[in-house]
């Protein structure tokens, strides 16, 4: 059903701005009517616990954000907000309530962490059927293979806008910059499994510039602002722009860019994520559509077409 998406237009002389917020609408009006479907039928509510620990303030923000959304969508949020100064122990003793919680179908625990604890310990110690984040190894392995995985939040909403903006991807060369494993390996299976020929390139790529312009599909998500220039991009490409950095603008202010120069690539490709409004309203609304398939996995209901 990812046809049914609208791609919302701004005027341009060239490409498309791809409006990530009302592809996030969407999914999130379709998300509440199969959360409403699920309690009508079964008496199941999904439910989401977010972990904090500390008091990031960019986290605070996203968590906030995460919890009225959540409620929004009809599901349970359980918010945990930890001392930073919190043990790892102390953070696995929760993690092993919420793993044994049937109430709880989705366990998020809010990165980074603070340093006295092993971020790679906490994400092994959640149940791969509650981690709607996709960062377990178990899940990391199914995705890779072609099996039922929770698929990461950034990638898998790249791939609908995508989907949503071309269609059928299949035949499409596409080129991946970057190589984390939170979106660059995922995203990279992810147009795999789309039929399309996958480049992944990064920081040792020889000829990064040249090695761009041979992409169809163009997907950035180095963690580097602007460092995508225009004469990159294929003329016609579809871009879609993962980072999201803050630098400091005129008289003194800060202002969001992404890894891509936003105003050079936008005359030159066919269409094109901003920053912000682009794939970062995504990142929740996936969110929410992971707890629900997860919830309709741990509870043997058949999962909504979302």
């Amino acid at each position: 059903r990812l046809g049914e998406y609208t791609v919302m237009t701004e005027p341009s002389s060239t490409s498309r701005i791809i409006d990530g917020k009302a592809f996030a609408a969407g999914l999130r009006r379709r998300i509440a009517e199969a959360v409403a479907a699920i309690k009508a039928a079964h008496g199941v509510t999904p439910g989401l616990a977010v972990v904090l620990v500390g008091e990031d303030p960019a986290s605070l923000v996203y968590v906030r954000s995460k919890g009225r959304q959540t409620l929004e969508a009809g599901m349970n949020g359980f918010e945990h907000r930890l001392p930073a100064e919190t043990s790892e122990r102390q953070l696995l003793d929760l993690i092993d309530q919420l793993n044994r919680d049937r109430a709880v179908h989705g366990i998020l625990v809010q990165l980074p962490l603070p340093p006295q604890i092993d971020e790679q310990a906490v994400i092994d110690a959640i149940n791969p059927a509650k981690d709607v984040d996709g960062f377990h190894v178990i899940n990391a392995g199914r995705l890779a293979t072609g099996g039922k995985a929770m698929i990461p939040c950034t990638p898998l909403g790249c791939l609908m806008l995508l989907k949503g903006t071309l269609g059928d991807l299949s035949g499409l060369e596409a080129v991946v910059v970057g190589r984390s494993n939170i979106v660059g390996k995922p995203m990279a299976q992810l147009l795999l499994g789309a039929n399309c020929t996958v480049t992944v390139a990064h920081s040792r790529t020889r000829d990064l510039p040249e090695v761009c312009r041979r992409a169809d599909i163009l997907v950035a998500a180095v963690g580097r602002p602007e460092m995508i220039r225009g004469d990159w991009i294929r003329p016609g490409a579809t871009v879609v722009d993962v980072g999201i950095n803050r630098i400091e603008g005129a008289g003194g202010k800060t202002r969001l860019v992404g890894d891509v120069a936003f105003e050079e690539a936008r005359a030159v490709a066919g269409a094109i994520t901003p920053v912000p409004g682009g794939v970062g309203p995504m990142t929740i609304a996936v969110l929410l559509r992971n707890t629900v398939i997860a919830c309709c996995r741990q509870n043997d209901i058949a999962e909504p077409d979302l």
